[in-house]
């Protein structure tokens, strides 16, 4: 018995990390960095594309860092 409770062990602790995988990739490229997201926008729609560089990279940095291949 001592063998099978081993085994149950095992199988818990591979199990974890799929959890937090499947979290990750539910997160859709629109909710992603809604901060970067807003500032890059507004400033778009005030000021135009042209006058934003800075914003918009922002908001890509924040994007390929939550994982997004942009």
């Amino acid at each position: 018995m001592g063998n099978a409770s081993a085994k149950a062990a095992e199988v818990k602790v591979p199990e974890a990390p799929a959890p937090a995988t499947v979290e990750k990739s539910k997160l859709k490229p629109c909710c992603a960095c809604p901060e970067t997201k807003r500032a890059r926008d507004a400033c778009i729609i005030e000021r135009g594309e042209e006058n934003c560089g800075p914003l918009i990279e922002e908001h890509k940095a924040c994007m390929r860092k939550m994982g997004f291949n942009i």
